[in-house]
């Protein structure tokens, strides 16, 4: 996401010289107008467009950790968890949903247990923002394969 508005920004930037006119121009960006809803209901322009910007950055229907997942051979995955930057808790929940992937793999191929090879979390510094980031190895397992008490 950030990403993307960084690359439009310099694109904007790199071509500023090849736009003629007068520039900054009298109007703004945004229009002064405002959306009519009812006689005496009225939203100005300018906040939609920052209630537009702000779920954008936001995205409160987004969930808030991405999964990536790698095979590294027929009974063993590589899972890779990141947070989104902005979201309201969920610190603590990337065990769970670490646990939840493993036992839908297990399911899904039909193997009877998994085993965590390995597993760790914590913070990834990067501009502009921190990310939480999980990662591990599991390896699914057979039921002739599972330790018995």
């Amino acid at each position: 996401m950030w990403r993307l508005a960084s690359f439009l920004t310099l694109v904007a930037l790199s071509g500023c010289s090849s736009i003629s006119g007068s520039y900054p121009r009298s109007s703004p960006i945004v229009p002064d107008a405002a959306l009519h809803l009812a006689p005496n209901a009225n939203i100005p322009f300018s906040a939609l467009a920052a209630a537009a910007v702000l779920y954008v950055v936001y995205d409160p229907l987004a969930p808030n950790w991405s999964i990536t997942e790698k095979a590294l051979d027929s009974d063993t995955y590589y899972l890779s968890l990141r947070a989104k930057s902005f979201r309201t808790g969920g610190d603590g929940e990337a065990m769970l949903i670490f646990r939840r992937r493993a036992l839908q793999l297990q399911r899904e191929r039909g193997f009877s247990g998994y085993r965590i090879v390995d597993y760790v979390d914590g913070i990834e510094s990067s501009t502009p923002f921190t990310h939480r980031y999980s990662e591990g190895t599991i390896q699914l397992v057979r039921a002739d394969t599972v330790a018995k008490p």
